[in-house]
């Protein structure tokens, strides 16, 4: 039987445990004894909420809660955030190493949007909430969770590592969001996408820590039985150092302390390579200024002595 074939037959072959009720009540049940603390845990605030999900992306959870705590700080309603400079959010952004600035820039608006369209209410499904900015299916669906327990099952990486392992599921994406709704408890997206989420991140984690972590599904778990822990691959993110993400925060960042610069003089800030006619001279710091004014995120004017940006 060659690859090809094995995985189809998977993909048609995966069933769930008939003992489901059971299943529920080991995972809520190691949830709620013992797991990690994180503040947006502890709320069920939805704008609270959806500014953990989107600084989350990509980024460490221990990384992300003192940048949390202080964005709320700055910023704790929708009104407040509706009402700040965009230069001074997508800075907080750069300045916490929090990745792609448009996130900020989208949390900026959605802010505006839950004041101007909601009347400073938010949204309680995730169809309504995926109609704010930058809110995609994912997040929607999470905030809904976790602020209203009013959502479907949550499917990120560590569910489908778990769900791979423990019950077979195969790698496929309309099987994960099928098996992954089939577990969870009806009325209890909160609790239920918390846990599942948990058990991924502490016990199943690419080394998996079962025994030390009193992984709760072990006794049911197929990868635990056979010692076979392999699991769909994990995207990886581009190195940072170097990369063009680096730059663009470089250039917010830069920025930020000037009303404004002629791009020679930015590039010489930004970089000690930089120099105007080579390899990463005038041509590549405007790829990357027009980028950044697509994304609305600087202001480009053509002055005496060439290009000038500011935020």
């Amino acid at each position: 039987m060659t690859d090809a074939e094995a995985d189809q037959d998977r993909q048609s072959a995966w069933t769930l445990p008939d003992d489901r009720a059971a299943v529920r009540s080991a995972l809520i049940e190691w949830y709620e004894d013992d797991h990690r603390s994180f503040p947006w845990r502890e709320t069920d605030d939805a704008y609270e909420i959806l500014v953990s999900e989107v600084m989350s992306q990509q980024t460490q959870l221990g990384r992300v809660v003192e940048a949390w705590e202080e964005f709320l700080e700055r910023w704790p309603t929708t009104a407040d955030l509706a009402a700040a400079d965009r230069s001074e959010v997508v800075g907080f952004w750069t300045s916490h190493s929090l990745g792609y600035n448009n996130r900020a820039k989208y949390l900026h608006e959605a802010a505006g949007q839950v004041e101007d369209e909601y009347d400073g209410e938010f949204p309680e499904t995730p169809d309504e909430l995926e109609n704010l900015m930058g809110v995609g299916p994912y997040t929607a669906n999470a905030v809904a969770s976790f602020a209203f327990n009013n959502g479907d099952a949550v499917v990120d990486t560590n569910v489908k590592r778990v769900a791979y392992r423990a019950f077979g599921i195969p790698d496929d994406d309309d099987a994960f969001e099928e098996a992954a709704n089939q577990l969870m408890s009806e009325g209890r997206s909160r609790v239920w996408n918390n846990a599942i989420m948990e058990l991924g991140g502490v016990a199943c984690g690419q080394t998996p820590r079962c025994d030390e972590a009193g992984c709760p599904w072990r006794e049911r778990c197929g990868a635990y039985a056979t010692g076979d822990f392999t699991a769909p691959d994990v995207p990886t993110q581009p190195s940072f150092d170097g990369s063009r993400r680096q730059f663009r925060g470089r250039v917010i960042g830069t920025l930020q302390e000037y009303d404004e610069l002629a791009i020679d003089t930015l590039g010489h800030r930004i970089r000690v390579d930089y120099t105007p006619d080579g390899e990463h001279g005038r041509e590549w710091l405007e790829g990357i200024l027009t980028d950044l004014e697509s994304d609305g995120l600087v202001e480009l004017e053509q002055g005496e002595d060439g290009l000038v940006a500011r935020l």
